[in-house]
């Protein structure tokens, strides 16, 4: 039997978490673009994270999954209602019983099960949001460039849901309660930009935020004594950067978009000259994984040298744009 939920129109993104919010917040009626999510959300950030269990180090450049959302959620008043089981069966029932009653629900998931994603990589960090079901698929609405409106089967849902390692949660979904009316945004927005601001350049350990830039530009160097399999290594580092959007360029476009806004909402010229540094900032990232890729590929250190040297002009870069933003 097929449960589609009338009415529902996707939201088009470019970035799982906050098309997947978008999602949920347009169907309850408040449309905001995406890089207001994003910055509302206080999505901007760094990490490099390499740790003995894992192959190679993965790179990431916004703050810590599911922390967008929760962020998002306090800058708007809204309330997201968050169910986490270890039971597969108790899982699948709490996303039924919402999709029954029109309410789609927002997932978070291990990419590598999904029907549709071409990259078979494990990333338990992907967001997407089931807007219905069949007998054999459920309905999903994911980013832009992983199709929008798309399937897949109920059973590899299940193995995404329930995925473990790095970043995943216990068979997470979430809700959004019913939205009066937002808050003033302006004063949300300051908010967030300095929060984010004060975040970013001080995060808690060096490999995050603007410091963990600087670490990747020492640890690059060092990637060739430990990679067994270096081409593979390095063109999927590039790969998931650049294409899967969790390091390079998406971030900073997306802040970048959000700075624009921010101005024609308020004139305030050192939001303007952080805009001004993330136009330059954001096509940076392209050529770090470009590099990176390069590397790989070809096999020369010398281009891991330079994506070294254009890492630290950005950290330098992003730091300057950041800080006009306290």
């Amino acid at each position: 039997m097929m449960t589609i939920i009338n009415g529902f129109v996707p939201y088009q993104g470019e970035h799982c978490e906050t098309t997947t919010m978008g999602n949920l917040m347009q169907f309850a009626g408040i449309r905001i673009s995406e890089p207001m999510l994003f910055g509302l959300g206080q999505g901007l950030g760094f990490i490099y994270w390499d740790s003995k269990g894992m192959g190679f180090p993965f790179i990431g450049g916004r703050v810590k999954v599911d922390e967008l959302t929760t962020n998002l959620a306090d800058r708007l008043g809204l309330t997201v209602k968050v169910q986490e089981t270890s039971s597969v069966d108790k899982a699948w029932r709490n996303v039924q019983s919402y999709i029954e009653r029109g309410i789609p629900v927002g997932l978070k998931l291990d990419s590598y099960y999904l029907d549709y994603f071409t990259n078979k990589v494990h990333f338990a960090g992907h967001y997407a949001a089931i807007y219905g079901m069949d007998d054999e698929y459920a309905y999903m609405a994911d980013t832009r460039q992983q199709g929008g409106l798309v399937k897949t089967r109920l059973t590899n849902l299940a193995a995404a849901r329930n995925a473990k390692g790095p970043m995943s949660s216990r068979n997470r979904s979430f809700t959004l309660e019913p939205i009066d009316a937002l808050p003033p945004l302006i004063p949300a927005i300051h908010a967030a930009l300095t929060k984010n601001a004060h975040d970013y350049l001080n995060p808690p350990i060096r490999n995050i935020g603007n410091k963990g830039i600087v670490k990747m530009s020492h640890e690059i160097l060092q990637w060739p004594s430990r990679s067994n399999n270096f081409e593979h290594d390095l063109c999927l580092t590039a790969l998931l950067m650049e294409r899967a959007g969790t390091g390079g360029a998406l971030f900073r476009n997306l802040y970048r978009d959000f700075l624009k806004e921010c101005i024609e909402r308020f004139e305030d010229p050192k939001i303007e000259q952080a805009y001004l540094l993330f136009t330059v900032i954001a096509p940076m990232w392209v050529s770090v994984s470009a590099s990176i890729d390069r590397a790989g590929r070809t096999g020369n250190h010398q281009e891991l040298r330079q994506a070294s040297n254009l890492l630290l002009e950005i950290a330098d870069k992003e730091r300057a744009a950041i800080e006009l933003l306290l």
